[in-house]
C-alpha cells in the first residue's frame, strides 16, 4: 500500500499574515498600555496615532541625533534614547556618587500633552492667577516670596501684596503666539565655535539666561536681547544683571523663575531698575530631572509666547564646554539634557542650532507631521485621563472659577495676527485651567472683550 501523503500546507498570503501580525501587535501594545496606565480605553485610531508617532520619532532621533538612537520602550508611549557605548560620561551625581548613565527613558504621551498645554498657556504670575486659585493667597502666594513660610500663609494679605507688588501684574502681559520667530540662547562654550551672532539677531525675539554677557562676544551670541530668565542667584544680583542690557532704553524683560526677595524689591525701588521684572509660572515638575536648569525654563517660556523656537548654545553636540564666558565647568546632567532636547526637536517643538548643526537651512529629517502630533495629543490626553481629553478645544482642561471683573480685561490691540487668531479662537470662554495633574497650574488666555 502506498504511504498516505499529507495534504500540502496552505501558505497564508503575505498581506493576510501581515495583517494578523499587525493585529496581534496592536493587541499586545494595547494590553501593555492598559497595564501601565490603568483603565484608559483607546480607539484603534488612537493606537495608530501613537504607533505612528513612536515610529517617526525614533527615525527622527536616529537621523538627527548625532549618534543617539531611540528604542521603543515597554508600551506605545515610552522610548529610550541611547548613547553610543563608547560615550564618556563625565558627570557624577553629588548626592549619590553615581555616574550619569548612557540611556534615558522618556514618555512621549506625557511630553506631547504637557507641551501642548504650554503652547496655549500664560506663564507669568499675575494677581488674576492667584485670585482664581482656590485659597490662592493662603496656599500659593507665600511660596513665591523668599522666606514666605514666615508670613503665616499670607493671612496678612496686605503684607504679601506689598512684597509681590513690583513683580505682579493684574493680567498677563503676554499671550500665546504673540511673537513670531524666537531664539533661545544658552550659555554653552560651544557658542565660541561658530559665529552665530548675525543669525541670532535676525530673530524677532531673543531669550538669554542668567548672567550671560553680550559685550565682547557679539559675533558669537549677537546683540539683541528681549527676555532674560533668571535663577535664584542671578535674581539676587539684579543690579549686575541690568548692566548686561546693552540697549540704552533698558527694556530687557527679566523673568525670575524662583521667588521674590526683599533685596530684589529694594534694588527695583532704589536704583531704580526700570526693566520690567516678572515671576514665572511653569510645569517643569512634569518634565523630569532634565528640567532643573534655567535653559529649559527659557525654552518653556518661549514656547508659551512664540510661533517658532530655535535654540543656540545648549549642550547638544558630543563633547562640550560649559559656559562661553568663564572657566570650563561640568554641567548638570548634560547627557540627560542633550537627550531631552533631541526629544523636543523630534516632537516639532524647536530646532537645534550648534557647531555640528550650523546650517540655518538644515531640515529636521523624519519629523512627525502636524497631523500625527495632533492625533497623538488627543490619544495621549485620553490615555492620561486629562480633564476634557480628546477635545479639539485648547481650553479642554479649564475649570470655571470666576469671570473677569468688568473693565479688567487687558488691552490687546497691536498684537500680531497669529496671537489675535488664538484669542479669537478662545472667544467666549471664561474658564481657567487649574489642572494640577498636568504639572503646575496655568491660566488659559481667555476672551479679552
Amino acid at each position: 500500500m502506498a504511504p498516505r501523503v499529507a495534504p500540502p500546507m496552505r501558505v497564508l498570503p503575505l498581506a493576510l499574515a501581515a495583517a494578523i501580525f499587525s493585529g496581534v501587535t496592536a493587541i499586545f501594545i494595547y494590553l501593555s498600555g492598559i497595564s501601565s496606565y490603568g483603565s484608559a480605553r483607546l480607539s484603534e485610531a488612537d493606537l495608530e496615532a501613537l504607533a505612528a508617532l513612536q515610529g517617526s520619532f525614533s527615525k527622527c532621533v536616529d537621523a538627527n541625533g548625532l549618534g543617539l538612537k531611540a528604542v521603543s520602550g515597554k508600551d506605545y508611549c515610552r522610548v529610550v534614547i541611547q548613547y553610543p557605548s563608547d560615550t564618556v560620561s563625565n558627570w557624577t551625581d553629588p548626592n549619590t556618587g553615581e555616574v550619569e548613565g548612557l540611556s534615558f527613558e522618556f514618555n512621549l504621551c506625557e511630553a506631547v500633552a504637557s507641551w501642548e498645554q504650554v503652547r496655549n498657556s500664560t506663564t507669568v504670575l499675575t494677581k488674576e492667577y492667584i485670585g482664581a486659585l482656590p485659597n490662592g493667597w493662603e496656599e500659593y502666594a507665600w511660596r513665591r516670596i523668599n522666606k514666605g513660610v514666615l508670613l503665616n500663609n499670607c493671612q496678612n494679605r496686605t503684607l504679601c501684596m506689598e512684597k509681590l507688588s513690583l513683580v505682579l501684574p493684574e493680567t498677563s502681559p503676554y499671550v500665546p503666539r504673540q511673537f513670531g520667530r524666537c531664539a533661545v540662547v544658552g550659555n554653552s562654550g560651544d557658542l565660541l565655535k561658530t559665529k552665530f551672532g548675525d543669525e541670532i539677531d535676525s530673530y524677532d525675539v531673543v531669550f538669554r539666561e542668567n548672567g550671560a554677557p553680550i559685550q565682547n562676544y557679539t559675533e558669537y551670541v549677537g546683540t539683541k536681547s528681549t527676555f532674560r530668565l533668571l535663577n535664584r542667584g542671578s535674581a539676587k544680583a539684579l543690579d549686575k544683571v541690568v548692566e548686561l542690557d546693552v540697549a540704552e532704553t533698558k527694556q530687557e524683560v527679566l523673568i525670575v523663575k524662583t521667588t521674590i526677595h526683599d533685596i530684589m524689591n529694594k534694588m527695583i525701588r532704589e536704583l531704580p531698575i526700570t526693566n520690567p521684572v516678572y515671576l514665572m509660572l511653569g510645569t517643569s515638575s512634569s518634565f523630569g530631572s532634565s528640567a532643573k536648569g534655567t535653559g529649559l525654563k527659557a525654552l518653556e517660556f518661549a514656547l508659551s509666547i512664540c510661533d517658532s523656537v530655535d535654540m543656540y548654545g545648549f549642550t547638544v553636540d558630543p563633547g562640550y564646554k560649559e559656559w562661553y564666558f568663564s572657566e570650563a565647568r561640568k554641567g548638570h546632567t548634560p547627557l540627560h539634557g542633550r537627550a531631552y532636547y533631541q526629544m523636543m526637536e523630534c516632537l516639532g517643538l524647536l530646532k537645534i542650532h550648534s557647531p555640528m548643526r550650523g546650517d540655518p537651512g538644515r531640515v529636521v529629517k523624519w519629523l512627525p507631521s502636524k497631523d500625527i502630533i495632533e492625533a497623538s495629543r488627543v490619544a495621549s490626553e485620553r490615555l492620561l485621563r486629562r480633564p476634557g481629553a480628546g477635545s479639539d478645544n485648547p481650553l479642554r482642561t479649564c475649570t470655571r472659577i470666576r469671570k473677569r471683573e468688568k473693565g479688567k480685561a487687558p488691552n490687546r490691540s497691536g498684537l500680531r495676527d497669529a496671537a489675535m487668531k488664538h484669542l479669537e479662537y478662545m472667544k467666549g470662554a471664561t474658564r481657567y485651567p487649574l489642572d494640577r495633574r498636568a504639572g503646575g497650574g496655568y491660566l488659559c488666555m481667555i476672551n479679552d472683550r
